[in-house]
């Protein structure tokens, strides 16, 4: 199994000191191994993954290339079906392409499963080595900043409310903190999928946002379950979690017995006092979720063929990336932050 190699110019973090501790470095370049690709990045997007691991909160060594998400141009192929010149993004997942799980499409359970950025070198750079099994063809209606603004987060959702959740049609879903990039593509997902869609943010402009996004209606981040039911006249059918303590009470009770919440993380901490009889006694389902596999992203990049957007809230420029990263901790953003390499 080979190496994901991030070269030339990129935004290494180096230092768990937040933002300040990821710098622009030159790597050495190199040629890409046999059924690998050299890709030239020209848009990078970043996440709160690469904010934890800035700060040191991720079980991962420095020095690492950022940037689970990288959008660009074959520059050299060593691989069957792909040429130079060819645009492409690349799937955000690193497994070991040979294992039982691997071979069922059902990369998340292999035990090599890791994500770009984090357990590997990241796509925040000019040059990066990934295997073909990673790379998908550049949905043709997006454009760049688009086209790295929606892999890591859309997948993410997409499985969290496609395969988790079995989101149809009719029902209606809550998107709890609706700023971040993940919330922003669950709110897509949601309305591309038929559903009705409330969400709760602490800003009324990002609540503002999620209403431009097609939410029927948007709440207050505290105590929100309450008119939330009234306004679902019961409860909604599944709620769409990645806070974690600070809101899950209020999520399990803006449930209709029988409901499901969909989670996968936790940016409120690690740790909560579940109140276990609000979860049997009312037949609700909790379903934990990460990532997605191959076949997932090959689900998602139809939709996007079929019109579904990611939302771009704004694009620095790579030698920019330690105002960029301090744009997303400041919690301003709604939707991806990108980084224009090239």
């Amino acid at each position: 199994m080979g190496e994901i190699r991030s070269e030339g110019r990129a935004a290494v973090w180096e230092e768990p000191i937040g933002p300040a501790g990821v710098h622009i470095r030159e790597r050495p370049r190199t040629e890409p191994e046999d059924g690998w690709a050299t890709v030239a990045i020209r848009r990078a997007a970043l996440n709160h993954l690469d904010l934890w691991l800035a700060h040191g909160a991720q079980r991962v060594e420095p020095p690492r290339v950022i940037g689970a998400d990288g959008a660009g141009v074959i520059e050299t192929s060593r691989a069957d079906g792909w040429s130079a010149g060819d645009e492409v993004v690349i799937y955000p997942v690193f497994s070991c392409g040979e294992c039982a799980a691997c071979q069922a499409h059902q990369e998340v359970l292999c035990r090599s499963f890791g994500i770009v950025g984090e357990n590997t070198d990241g796509a925040a750079c000019e040059l990066i080595h990934v295997p073909a099994r990673m790379l998908r063809r550049r949905p043709a209606g997006l454009s760049w900043d688009e086209s790295a603004a929606f892999p890591l987060t859309f997948l993410t959702a997409w499985r969290m409310l496609t395969t988790k959740a079995q989101l149809q049609a009719g029902q209606k879903v809550l998107v709890v903190g609706a700023g971040a990039g993940v919330a922003a593509a669950a709110i897509a997902i949601a309305r591309h999928l038929g559903a009705t869609v409330y969400a709760t943010s602490r800003s009324e402009t990002k609540r503002n946002r999620a209403l431009e996004l097609g939410a029927a209606a948007v709440f207050e981040s505290s105590e929100f379950s309450k008119p939330v039911r009234e306004a679902s006249q019961g409860g909604v059918d599944v709620v769409f979690e990645h806070v974690g303590p600070a809101t899950f009470d209020e999520s399990l009770r803006s449930l209709r017995p029988g409901g499901r919440v969909v989670f996968c993380g936790s940016t409120s901490g690690v740790k909560m006092e579940l109140n276990m009889p609000r979860v049997f006694l009312r037949n609700v389902e909790l379903l934990g979720s990460t990532m997605g596999t191959s076949t997932e992203f090959d689900a998602l990049l139809q939709a996007v063929d079929g019109g579904l957007r990611p939302t771009v809230d704004s694009v620095y420029p790579l030698d920019s990336v330690t105002a960029a990263l301090e744009h997303l901790d400041r919690a301003e953003h709604f939707g991806k932050v990108v980084l224009e390499v090239s």
